[in-house]
């Protein structure tokens, strides 16, 4: 008699839908509070990078992206699950794998990050680390015209990469069935309640809004009486162009 053995992907596939689709919280509330504040002090900087009227805000939302990039690295070591970089960062052939399902229109699902979304946030997080170095080399007046160059194509290059990461995050929502962008403003996704993280740990993330918040109002009140068009005579020299984070 001839006997069949389910393989280890339909197993799993069997003990998942064993499993009751429930709301599970997936995105710590650190992630998500840093995902959006990333967001909004890139679109922020770069909305703000020709005008020299408002060079104090495009220079604080640039020390903003650099603390939240420390943060990030930071919790991608010692945060939840799905947080770590241990979970979610693949290689190459994990990459183009998930990619080639995707245009198959039947890409894997992944509780937390998928390989190219794991691509996307690493890529975005040493731009936005790239960008405040150049950004404060530039408004230091340590670096010459290749500095300001070079910061100016980080910043077209990280927007680049998320028009990108926002078109993964439709196409994917629409291939799974879910809502990605709901997700990460609530942090629970459908699925089976052992892959759930304990707690949210908000906490950690009402210390870094405060720690934000704060520096933001700490800038505000040491803004020149002159207005928000003061920096260093050197500095100024460099041109609106540099883009000065």
């Amino acid at each position: 008699m001839n006997a069949t053995s389910a393989s280890p992907a339909e197993t799993a596939e069997t003990s998942m839908a064993a499993q009751p689709a429930v709301r599970t919280l997936v995105w710590d509330a650190p992630v998500r509070v840093f995902h959006w504040l990333l967001a909004l002090s890139f679109a922020g900087s770069y909305i703000t990078a020709e005008s020299e009227s408002w060079r104090l805000l495009h220079v604080t939302l640039g020390y903003t992206m650099a603390g939240l990039v420390v943060f990030r690295v930071l919790w991608g070591l010692m945060g939840t699950r799905y947080a770590r970089f241990s979970n979610f960062v693949r290689g190459p052939r994990a990459v183009a794998g998930y990619l080639r399902a995707m245009v198959r229109g039947r890409p894997e699902h992944h509780v937390g990050h998928n390989p190219a979304g794991a691509l996307a946030i690493m890529a975005l997080l040493g731009l936005a680390a790239l960008i405040a170095a150049t950004g404060w080399a530039t408004y230091n007046d340590l670096g010459g015209g290749w500095l300001e160059d070079l910061h100016e194509l980080a910043a077209n290059t990280m927007l680049a990469v998320v028009g990108l990461h926002v078109a993964g995050v439709v196409a994917a929502s629409w291939l799974h069935r879910e809502n990605l962008v709901r997700a990460m403003v609530t942090g629970y996704k459908i699925g089976s309640p052992r892959d759930g993280i304990a707690q949210a740990w908000r906490s950690v993330a009402a210390l870094m809004l405060a720690a934000v918040l704060g520096f933001w109002w700490l800038q505000w009140q040491g803004a020149p009486s002159a207005g928000l068009t003061d920096r260093p005579a050197a500095a100024s020299k460099a041109g609106h162009d540099g883009d000065d984070d």
